[in-house]
């Protein structure tokens, strides 16, 4: 799996914005802000911000619908 980039994010006065190539990707306010700030400083900055703003669901999508679980006629 190919690792998330591209993200970067800026505190502004009550919260934060998430940008993706230069995109707004998501805007976070009051106690998700403070969430966001401890994840993405404590783990993986871009894998904490594509997970944030659902960006993360690239690549398998192909495989998943093969799965088992996935078959018609259940």
């Amino acid at each position: 799996m190919s690792r998330a980039q591209g993200f970067t994010y800026e505190g502004q006065g009550d919260g934060v914005v998430v940008w993706h190539h230069g995109r707004r990707a998501a805007v976070l306010r009051g106690d998700r802000a403070g969430q966001f700030l401890r994840e993405v400083t404590s783990g993986d900055a871009q894998l904490v911000m594509a997970r944030w703003t659902g960006n993360y669901r690239r690549g398998n999508e192909r495989s998943a619908r093969r799965h088992p679980r996935h078959a018609t006629g259940r």
